[in-house]
């Protein structure tokens, strides 16, 4: 299910990787191993690579960040995971900042192999609960791997589902993915916006019309419900269909027959219906603005999209896949992008979400004329979003000197703490492996410096 998927493994000793090539290897991944950094890229041309694994040092042969460097330049949606022999805070902060999708310390435990293994699946045809795919769906945060786990369960179902989340969050494209992962994958899918239209068009659109029905209706006309018979509907904007339309769609959920606008024979029909709203609907429910036995029936499996200001991390491979799909449309040939510009894209607000996101990139491919992406190319609202700064006490901290001498101990502690939360995406149990701590004591100090 996976052999056309390749993970390269490269360290000086293939026994310091033989852990994580078992791992893939039994969940059907092909792994190819090298002991030459400069063997890598090479193998871009014969396979289909998904990750590559890469040692930090090779002693003669070279420095493993050339490999990351080189890799994100020839695809920058490969995820690139550093090794390291012992923790090593310098080895983690180069790394990360050149875009490495994670960074482990030799041997790797198996549970972050796995969870690894997980992350990585490739787009293809599904054949079962664990093949899931996520096209466009791109997260290693801790909030949307928990929404993975429920799309998995869900998606061979036939549950109704309400997915939840501020607009360009990623509301369709995860309804699109448990319509591709579903029994239906071969039958069709209709979305539609239900705070688009006007009541009478909404009904048209959804259960269809017979001819005479209203002004115009010239002829009978099938509505959503029937054309996306056997397959799968989405509902989007549910939160503003008008109160009339949310009784008429209750029946239709409730016995599965469709009533044409001025018809008199209902229609039988059997669809999937996954609805999609921006407003908080049990609210709506409370406010008596939406109906509770509706509420109930559309949230067969209640899901929530958090969004992308709180999921930060996810925005390199997010750039990535939008880069590489941009790329592609308008026949560009871009690679990189500078660290000033990924810091901006990572310390802007995102109000429009991963919506906004995917248009940004797809507007700075078409503007820039180089191979790289620079702050200059990216829209003055992102460039010009300045970075948070270090107290004023301690920005010598972390200078070229790296001088500590002369600074209090709890000042310094505060600071290393905090930059460490900072390049592990506010990651703490991975914070707390990097410092040598235990997470119970991390979160005390946390509380106490107040970060």
């Amino acid at each position: 299910m996976k052999q056309n998927t390749t993970i390269i493994l490269a360290a000086p000793q293939r026994k310091q990787v033989e852990p994580i090539e078992s791992v893939f290897s039994a969940q059907g991944f092909k792994t190819i191993y090298t002991n030459q950094p400069q063997n890598v890229t090479s193998l871009f041309d014969s396979a289909s690579v998904a990750a590559v694994f890469c040692a930090f040092s090779f002693q003669r042969y070279g420095d493993g960040l050339e490999v990351l460097t080189e890799v994100r330049r020839l695809n920058p949606a490969v995820a690139v995971i550093m090794l390291a022999d012992e923790p090593d805070l310098t080895a983690c902060k180069r790394s990360l900042k050149l875009g490495a999708y994670d960074f482990f310390v030799m041997p790797p435990s198996p549970s972050d192999v796995e969870r690894l293994a997980a992350e990585l699946r490739p787009l293809g045809p599904p054949k079962g609960i664990d093949d899931f795919i996520f096209p466009g769906v791109i997260s290693r945060s801790p909030a949307m791997q928990g929404v993975y786990r429920i799309l998995r369960r869900v998606a061979p179902t036939d549950l109704t589902v309400l997915i939840e989340g501020e607009s360009g969050t990623g509301k369709e494209l995860t309804a699109r993915a448990l319509h591709a992962n579903s029994k239906r994958a071969d039958k069709p899918f209709y979305p539609i916006n239900c705070a688009g239209l006007a009541e009478s068009l909404l009904e048209s659109e959804l259960f269809g019309h017979v001819k005479g029905a209203f002004t115009g209706a010239t002829a009978d006309r099938k509505g959503l419900f029937q054309m996306a018979d056997k397959g799968t509907l989405f509902l989007d904007e549910i939160g503003d269909m008008p109160s009339l339309m949310q009784a008429k769609l209750l029946r239709v959920l409730e016995d599965g027959l469709v009533l044409p606008v001025g018809g008199s024979t209902p229609v039988k029909v059997d669809v999937r219906v996954i609805s999609a709203t921006n407003h908080d609907l049990a609210k709506q429910v409370e406010e008596k603005r939406f109906r509770q036995d509706l509420y109930f029936r559309i949230k067969g499996v209640s899901i929530t999209l958090p969004p992308l200001r709180n999921r930060t991390q996810d925005i390199p491979e997010l750039f990535g896949y939008f880069l590489k799909e941009a790329c592609k449309e308008l026949g560009r040939n871009i690679h990189l992008i500078t660290e000033p510009a990924m810091r901006a894209l990572m310390s802007y607000s995102w109000p429009g979400n991963i919506r906004q996101l995917r248009h940004v990139v797809r507007t700075t491919v078409a503007l820039c004329d180089r191979d790289t992406i620079d702050l200059r190319d990216l829209p003055p609202e992102i460039a010009r979003v300045k970075q948070l700064e270090a107290p004023q006490s301690a920005s010598h901290l972390f200078a070229a000197g790296e001088e500590l001498a002369g600074l209090p101990l709890e000042e310094v502690e505060r600071e290393h703490i905090r930059r460490t939360l900072e390049l592990t995406g506010q990651n703490r149990a991975e914070a707390a492996k990097l410092l040598k701590i235990g997470e119970r004591t991390l979160y005390r100090k946390i509380k106490e410096y107040n970060l």
